[in-house]
């Protein structure tokens, strides 16, 4: 009986659903999470329909340049009446009838000079800047995506040295607890240790909290609403090209390729674009239109008709209305040359710390992983001086703070680089 089961048991095995591996955590890498703020991000989603509304705009103002072409169709019911009483004391209709019109009218602009060419051309120039306005913030997305993201990857990095510390604290109660167990070590040495690995324990939840709200924030960064139960993986240390270079170097980079610096050039095209077309209302306009008709004043009487016209139009005073938008137009000209001028000043700023931060950076890291290797050395060193019975347990804690801090103080010079780079690409204009 006991073999038939065995049997059954091996025949049903295979019918039988396997059980699920547990799933593993996504990661998010950075150019994915780059590709999901462009995508998703709603500043951007603004941005793109602001930049249709002022390409709809440039339609708008190139519409009066173009042949205008209208059609019209009426009917009127007409009846007239006596100029004088009837015997009755009433006056009554002498006539009535139906009048039909049927037309087609078209009409062209043939020379306004400058002020409808004026407009278009100024439209454009303004879509032109509304398009490097989009890049603009496209750029500072990004670059706040960076930096959350870099900042989430620096919390996981913190978060695993906070999990080597409590392993390294678990390790040395095990330890102290046998020393003290044959009496080779003090009860306070075991004390100490527990509270020690209480700490740690305490440090390794306040990681985990800190690592799971920078998650939140990147997912804020990305303009997504999505759970924060995946990974991050920090990408290799990539260096900029020209990072090392000279301020004057970068300043020229930056400089013709920063949007918001070709956006404000382009806001200053359209702005004298727009003085342009403000001085053609002080000359005339020339315009020119034709049309055809039918009329009847029954449906099988059809009159056809034509008209032609030659239009001059000429305002030749209307109080001082164009003196003053032309003043005004040029007002906004030089407010906009002096934002330019400062907004060059504001970019050398941006490069110069840039760069200083992207060298600061680099001197960082080789200092903190000299010393973090050297707390490392110093850990072995005080165990091993407590295995031998010539250390304490406050040596042996101390140098495990050490070690801690300096992990952490590495880490932190590691994304320090990381974001410092992101502001170079930030200054000098690039996604």
């Amino acid at each position: 009986m006991k073999r038939v089961l065995m049997l059954l048991a091996l025949v049903l095995a295979p019918s039988l659903p396997a059980r699920a591996a547990p799933p593993e955590t996504p990661v998010l890498t950075l150019d994915e999470a780059l590709r999901i703020a462009r995508t998703n991000h709603p500043q951007l989603q603004a941005a793109r329909a602001q930049t249709e509304a002022s390409a709809a705009r440039v339609g708008m103002a190139r519409a009066p340049l173009l042949p205008q072409l209208s059609g019209n169709a009426s009917y009127t019911r007409s009846s007239g009446k006596a100029s004088s009483a009837t015997s009755t004391g009433v006056s009554v209709p002498l006539s009535s009838g139906n009048s039909y019109s049927l037309g087609v009218n078209a009409s062209q602009l043939l020379y306004d000079f400058g002020l409808g060419t004026g407009k278009y051309k100024a439209a454009q120039a303004t879509l032109g800047a509304q398009e490097q306005t989009e890049r603009n913030l496209a750029v500072h997305v990004a670059f706040n995506l960076r930096s959350a993201y870099y900042t989430a990857a620096a919390a996981r990095a913190l978060l695993k040295v906070a999990e080597e510390t409590l392993h390294n604290r678990e390790l040395h109660l095990r330890q102290i607890q046998a020393f003290v167990e044959v009496g080779k070590r003090p009860e306070i040495d075991l004390v100490q240790s527990r509270t020690d690995r209480a700490n740690a324990q305490v440090q390794l939840i306040q990681a985990q909290v800190a690592y799971d709200t920078d998650r939140a924030l990147l997912n804020q960064a990305m303009g997504v609403e999505r759970d924060i139960r995946y990974d991050i993986v920090a990408p290799p240390a990539q260096a900029l090209q020209g990072e090392d270079g000279d301020t004057v170097s970068l300043l020229e980079v930056a400089l013709s390729a920063r949007p918001d610096v070709m956006a404000l050039a382009r806001q200053i095209d359209a702005q004298e674009l727009s003085t342009r077309s403000i001085r053609g209302g002080y000359a005339p306009s020339l315009s020119a239109s034709a049309g055809v008709s039918e009329n009847a004043n029954q449906l099988d009487s059809w009159q056809l008709g034509w008209n032609a016209r030659l239009l001059l139009s000429w305002q030749l005073f209307g109080g001082g209305i164009t003196d003053g938008q032309v003043r005004e137009s040029r007002a906004s000209t030089a407010a906009l040359r002096a934002q330019y001028e400062l907004l060059r000043q504001q970019v050398r700023v941006d490069v110069e710390q840039a760069r200083l931060a992207v060298r600061a950076a680099k001197a960082a890291i080789a200092a903190a992983h000299e010393a973090a290797q050297n707390a490392r050395v110093r850990l072995t060193l005080a165990e091993g001086r407590y295995q031998a019975g010539v250390g304490n347990v406050i040596e042996l804690s101390d140098s495990q703070v050490a070690l801690t801090s300096a992990l952490a103080q590495e880490v932190q010079a590691i994304f320090t680089l990381d974001l410092a780079r992101a502001r170079l690409l930030r200054a000098i204009g690039q996604l």
